[in-house]
């Protein structure tokens, strides 16, 4: 399996690592600081570079052999065996690592359990099993609040055990936390929010950025949607 580099260190832009499998569908390294889709954040894009060319990965998923490096259409690939460097679409990859973080502090400041979410480049979204409609102008003053008073953020890991002795850590009804492997991680927003969660964020609140809440929409009974924009007025 794929080495996970990103779950340590979100802001890793490159690393030299060794194919160990090659389909039609991409390749697979043995390590990486490439994010696969997952948990509503899109997969990283790059470029990786080798002996015989390089190539375009236009997308990062997870397989049965490790994490995919899908290779843009009729690119040169590299043979199982042999040295690849892989590098990070950067910026890019740090817009998605602020509106991540900015999703948690969203989660911090309504009451009711997640029910979807996606993370983007232009605007996020998350759903929320709530009656009402949070009011607009209060929780985008509360989020930009949150956010220039600059929280740090941390790391820890639990085991699976752990997480099952303490359910209510997971606020996402839809997606789960990564499992398998024997443990956990914690993203930690300090004084403002613990929660599993697998994704690449920002060191501090302050990196996001000032953001502004779009529409609110009635997506059924008890399902709002608080779409998340950055404020690019600012």
């Amino acid at each position: 399996m794929t080495e996970e580099l990103f779950r340590e260190d979100s802001y890793l832009q490159n690393c030299t690592a060794i194919v160990t499998a090659v389909s039609d569908q991409g390749v697979v390294l043995d390590r990486t600081v490439f994010y696969p889709s997952g948990g509503g954040q899109p997969g990283d894009r790059g470029l990786m570079t080798f002996l015989s060319g390089e190539a375009s990965i236009v997308d990062t998923r997870k397989d049965e052999n490790g994490i995919l490096h899908v290779l843009e259409e009729n690119a040169t690939v590299p043979s199982v065996g042999e040295e690849v460097t892989v590098n990070l679409d950067w910026d890019r990859r740090h817009i998605l690592m602020r509106m991540h973080t900015c999703m948690h502090l969203v989660c911090s400041l309504v009451e009711g359990d997640v029910t979807g979410g996606q993370v983007g480049e232009a605007k996020s979204r998350l759903d929320f099993n709530i009656p009402e409609n949070p009011d607009k102008v209060a929780l985008g003053e509360a989020l930009n609040k949150l956010i220039v008073e600059d929280h740090p953020l941390t790391h820890s890991w639990i085991t699976d055990e752990e997480l099952d002795a303490n359910p209510d850590l997971v606020r996402t009804m839809s997606v789960q936390p990564p499992r398998g492997s024997g443990r956990i991680r914690m993203i930690k927003i300090a004084d403002v929010d613990l929660q599993p969660c697998g994704g690449t964020h920002v060191k501090s609140t302050a990196e996001i950025g000032r953001v502004r809440i779009g529409k609110i929409e009635n997506k059924g009974k008890q399902n709002r949607r608080i779409n998340i924009l950055f404020d690019e007025e600012v």
